[in-house]
């Protein structure tokens, strides 16, 4: 099983989903990297996030890679979530509608890897947090920016060639295959010339300011709209597994629906 065949199997797997009756949401073309599961970056993500962040070892003991990928959400979406404090009806559904979606191709592409006699799994610390500390065990982002996909923003988003209006989702296994490297240049504009900062101005939690990203307030405005949206689902699972930790959708997104790092296109 080679990269070519594990991208054109995830592309059509969400083109397959977002042409369901049931599912509103629409995508773009989504962009997928090849993390080194023993990248000196993956190896300290637990003194860089969390002690208790979960390392591919311990999801599969032969762990060689991690696919991640990245699924752009459309223009369309991304404008009914861009003016008011309350993030719109239409953003909630597609982020619990991409959770499900993530759910969905990760254990059809597991499947994959397994019909291939190789391994693959994903570890369930990807779908919840720490509510006291508000870091996960498992940053999508953070594999994703050692997978080449990109480079962290003002926003605390990875920037990714495409932009960042989107979620990430990602995958270990044993296969043998030539993992991607970090992007080295720098993507976000604040960080590279001191210009732009829509983001932090965009920001109606007061989270973004030039000196870093508070999550607490970031966290307070998504319960906020959890209490609002209750009828898409709830965003994560509690932390021992046993059911949700929300009332709703816990959901904002207003630093990545409206900055220029939204939809650019990086050569």
């Amino acid at each position: 099983m080679n990269k070519d065949q594990i991208v054109l199997f995830i592309e059509e797997y969400i083109r397959e989903y977002q042409a369901r009756d049931d599912i509103a949401t629409c995508y773009g073309m989504p962009l997928v990297g090849f993390a080194d599961a023993n990248h000196p970056y993956i190896r300290n993500l637990p003194d860089l996030i969390s002690p208790t962040h979960v390392l591919p070892q311990n999801i599969l003991e032969d762990a060689r890679i991690i696919i991640a990928y990245f699924v752009p959400f459309t223009k369309d979406i991304a404008k009914t979530n861009i003016e008011g404090i309350q993030a719109s009806p239409e953003w909630a559904r597609a982020y619990e509608e991409t959770n499900a979606l993530f759910s969905e191709l990760n254990s059809a592409l597991i499947d994959l890897i397994h019909a291939k006699a190789m391994d693959a799994g994903v570890t369930p610390r990807a779908v919840t947090f720490d509510q006291k500390t508000l870091l996960s065990d498992w940053s999508q982002r953070h594999i994703a920016y050692a997978a080449g996909l990109g480079t962290f923003g003002m926003n605390n988003m990875l920037l990714t060639k495409e932009g960042c209006c989107g979620r990430f989702s990602t995958v270990v296994t044993n296969l043998e295959l030539e993992p991607d490297e970090p992007v080295k240049e720098e993507y976000c504009l604040y960080k590279k010339k001191g210009t732009c900062g829509v983001c932090i101005k965009n920001c109606p939690a007061g989270a973004l300011t030039s000196e870093g990203y508070d999550r607490f307030k970031c966290y307070e405005l998504c319960k906020e709209n959890a209490k609002i949206y209750t009828e898409f689902g709830s965003s994560y699972t509690r932390e021992d597994g046993t059911g949700t930790n929300s009332v709703g959708s816990e959901v904002c997104g207003k630093c990545i629906t409206a900055s220029p790092c939204a939809f650019w296109k990086i050569k």
